[in-house]
């Protein structure tokens, strides 16, 4: 690749990056179904064409919006790798209810699946699910190779996260500290249970 062929390329990631930056916060306000094309593009200040020229449709756009806050979401979970196992688990709720608190369309979506049943973004949500569960059992137990016991508990844990996250972002009556103790605590019990069936995972201790 020439010098001219690189500079296109990289205008054209940023043009693509700066549709996705004006779609997650149209979205953030306005429902999928109430979006129209034309709505996108004269918000873009771009031909509607340009879309689809990225995106080739509404929902591949769409998608690329779901995907693009998806991404956010797991770094922020992955971020505190450096800390101690306890610390590393409480900075991860916190950051994963601080994404939810401050992008809570695309955290909904992620969630609830989409519009609709859309098998892609179900897909998607699964694979937060995975990289949640993988961090919290390397922060844990330090790999994220663990027996199905282990992980089906850690995924009903997570399950929960999401039903107390969506309630908490629809209610806002209990500060984040809050929702973020409740749930490392109710972590740390779901530890203890694993333990008791796996031994040879142990729990880390309490936090005085």
């Amino acid at each position: 690749m020439n010098n001219s062929q690189q500079r296109g390329g990289d205008r054209s990631a940023a043009r693509r990056a700066e549709l996705i930056t004006i779609g997650r916060k149209l979205f953030a306000d306005t429902s999928y179904d109430a979006l129209s094309m034309d709505d996108i593009a004269r918000h873009a200040g771009v031909a509607k064409g340009l879309i689809y020229y990225y995106f080739k449709s509404k929902r591949g756009y769409y998608l690329a919006i779901i995907e693009d806050s998806v991404g956010d979401l797991v770094a922020r979970a992955a971020r505190h790798d450096d800390l101690p196992p306890v610390e590393r688990v409480h900075r991860t709720v916190d950051g994963y209810l601080r994404y939810a608190e401050h992008h809570q369309a695309a955290y909904r979506a992620i969630i609830s699946g989409g519009v609709g049943f859309d098998a892609e973004v179900h897909a998607i949500r699964d694979g937060v699910r995975e990289a949640m569960m993988g961090t919290i059992a390397e922060g844990t137990y330090g790999h994220k190779d663990v027996p199905c016991l282990v992980r089906t508990a850690l995924l009903g844990w997570l399950c929960s996260v999401e039903g107390v996250t969506l309630d908490w972002i629809g209610r806002r009556d209990l500060p984040r500290a809050t929702v973020c103790a409740l749930l490392v605590r109710t972590l740390g019990d779901t530890l203890r249970v694993i333990e008791d069936f796996e031994p040879s995972y142990p729990a880390p201790a309490r936090r005085p």
